[in-house]
């Protein structure tokens, strides 16, 4: 019955027997003062996230910096300080050796514009040409058959039927 005893008392002051709450405080310590709404830093929730974006000479100037770093954990101080992750400081390391972040300029969002093919817009000019060639001829057949059936109905014999 005591060890039940012990339990409720445990979970009375915040927590089980033997553990350690998640701020570091052992359940038989005394309870902690409640904090005040003016020493907590308010936090700002935007409502959408924004994508960081680093530009080359940015890119440039911490890698210069992180090849510049001999001690041991300058590399991650550095990385601390300017709120980066290692595989950015990889990416652009491998970036600069492609020769990628020489004289970078912002890149373009959107579909690649492709300029057109010189030879596709001469064909799309023939074909144009050649659409008005026939709709000419078609209508100078149409002539013919009409000057045909005139003849026949007038009985005059056409210019090669006279020979």
């Amino acid at each position: 019955m005591k060890a039940v005893g012990k339990n409720v008392l445990g979970e009375a002051l915040g927590g089980t027997e033997g553990a350690r709450r998640a701020t570091g405080v052992s359940p038989s310590a005394a309870p902690l003062a409640p904090v005040s709404a003016e020493a907590t830093p308010e936090t700002e929730v935007v409502a959408k996230a924004q994508r960081r974006r680093f530009t080359a000479e940015y890119k440039r100037r911490i890698v210069r910096e992180a090849d510049r770093c001999t001690t041991t954990g300058a590399i991650g101080a550095l990385l601390r300080r300017e709120g980066l992750y290692a595989s950015y400081l990889t990416t652009w390391r491998a970036a600069r050796d492609r020769g990628e972040l020489e004289g970078l300029a912002p890149k373009q969002r959107g579909p690649k514009v492709v300029a057109p093919d010189p030879r596709d817009k001469k064909i799309a000019e023939q074909e144009r040409e050649l659409g008005k060639w026939r709709t000419r001829a078609e209508r100078a057949e149409a002539l013919v058959e009409v000057q045909k059936k005139v003849a026949a109905l007038l009985g005059t014999p056409l210019d090669n039927e006279r020979s």
